[in-house]
């Protein structure tokens, strides 16, 4: 192989580790955007439950 083509395979596979980091990112910053929204969802999720149980303490509490 002459010197042109080692550089070549070189770039080529410096190319292909870029697009991999890139693509690992970029799958990082999915993962933690799922993750944020699942934590929202529960969060609000929470919230109502512990509504709904305020709403039957103050409706246990009328009855009384």
């Amino acid at each position: 192989m002459n010197d042109f083509t080692i550089r070549s395979s070189e770039m080529n596979l410096m190319n292909e580790n870029l697009a991999r980091a890139h693509m690992a990112a970029r799958l990082g910053e999915a993962q933690a955007l799922r993750r944020g929204r699942q934590l929202a969802r529960a969060r609000r999720l929470s919230r109502k439950a512990e509504q709904a149980a305020q709403q039957a303490r103050l409706a246990l509490a009328r009855a009384l």
